[in-house]
């Protein structure tokens, strides 16, 4: 099995991150060593899917000449599928109404014709529908598919993993990106909330915010007063610290409350709101579509809300995207091509239906169940909250 010749296919679901090529590269020359071929599959399974949508097709071979120049700053030559579920594809039916279908038997269909014998994919949790991409993997791994799997996240919150692809990289773009708004806040002696992606976990506001020497981190994981954060920013006023800088992770919560204040009430998540509206209002089908937007709701609620309990000027930020653009850190590049050579070794070993983790010193082998359905969240008592609180960071608490 480890010396016979393989087709092996590349793809990535969820969301863009910063240097997807790097894995793509790390794999393409791994395989080539061992005369493997290599395709790459555009838009996560789209392309398989879709091939109309492509003038060059769907999918494509890859080779090291096609891969020698790739450096990551200009998106993926894959794309990625944030959307697609393949058990789940939205479709029009004769009635002309939004219904959900299984498609994953045509996908393993369409694999086993294009005689592809084991899929890498490079996933992570979709921002758009919820739906975790680890998971996916794992349903079609247990129909039969052969897979391995790269975790990648700009929140770092795959669990079974130390660190996430993507994420040193959103990390230094977001570190850069509040500086400069903390410095350009505190000239004019005003506060800014900026809200940085994390929806369940607070890994980036929390490593982000206390690099930038923000004055207050709000994350998922510890519910927030604002009083208390109020009352520390006057503190810091008090001692001639001009506070300038408050993160809020987006997926940040109140400290529960008898009887919770018009601003503390958490409005509709998108996929509730999305949920309630007739098929036709979704922004992929009919002429009435809108778009339904959650990004920033968080910081303008804490904005509002910490101008009206300390009279300090406030103005809400949104990072959102932003810190998925830009080139990759050294620290992704070399992770990158350590996880596309990795999955091509577990491929060669034999693994299947396994996610590569990397914990260090070490890249490690392990199920998919233990990786999905969960995040992987900031403990209360890392040594990340420690040290924030000895700086003199407030957490809400």
């Amino acid at each position: 099995m480890t010396g016979a010749s393989k087709r092996i296919a590349i793809n990535s679901g969820g969301g863009y991150v910063p240097g997807l090529d790097a894995v793509v590269t790390g794999a393409v020359l791994a395989a080539s060593r061992l005369g493997w071929e290599v395709f790459g599959i555009r838009d996560g399974y789209d392309g398989l899917f879709f091939p109309d949508r492509y003038p060059d097709g769907g999918w494509f071979k890859l080779s090291p000449k096609e891969v020698e120049n790739l450096n990551g700053t200009r998106g993926s030559i894959l794309g990625t599928a944030a959307r697609t579920d393949p058990f789940r594809i939205r479709t029009l039916n004769a009635d002309n109404q939004v219904e959900e279908i299984d498609r994953s038997a045509e996908l393993l269909s369409i694999i086993e014709a294009a005689k592809i014998d084991t899929v890498i994919s490079i996933v992570g949790a979709s921002a758009i529908t919820g739906t975790h991409a680890l998971t996916v993997s794992f349903k079609l791994s247990r129909k039969g598919l052969q897979t391995v799997c790269i975790p990648k996240s700009i929140e770092n919150d795959i669990a079974a993993t130390a660190l996430s692809f993507g994420f040193n990289s959103a990390l230094s773009c977001a570190t850069e990106t509040l500086e400069r708004i903390r410095a350009g806040a505190c000239d004019v002696h005003r506060l800014a909330v900026v809200e940085v992606p994390g929806q369940h976990a607070g890994w980036l506001a929390l490593q982000a915010g206390m690099a930038a020497g923000a004055d207050a981190v709000l994350i998922p994981e510890i519910p927030y007063d604002l009083s208390k954060v109020a009352t520390r920013l006057l503190e810091s006023e008090r001692t001639g610290r001009k506070p300038a800088l408050v993160v809020a992770a987006e997926g940040s919560i109140p400290l529960p409350r008898g009887v919770a204040s018009s601003l503390d009430r958490r409005p509709a998540r998108s996929s509730d709101l999305r949920a309630s509206l007739s098929p036709l209002s979704d922004p992929e089908f009919g002429d009435g579509a809108r778009v339904i937007e959650r990004a920033g709701i968080t910081a303008e609620r804490v904005a509002l809300e910490l101008q009206r309990r300390t009279d300090l000027e406030t103005f809400p930020i949104v990072l959102g995207q932003l810190v998925r653009g830009g080139a990759p850190t050294a620290v992704d590049r070399q992770l990158g091509l350590a996880y596309g050579a990795g999955a091509v070794r577990a491929i060669k070993s034999g693994k299947s239906g396994v996610m590569l983790a990397f914990q260090p010193p070490d890249l490690k082998l392990v199920p998919l169940p233990e990786a999905i359905n969960r995040y992987r969240t900031v403990p209360i008592d890392s040594e990340f909250v420690h040290v924030a609180r000895e700086l003199g960071m407030s957490l809400g608490d």
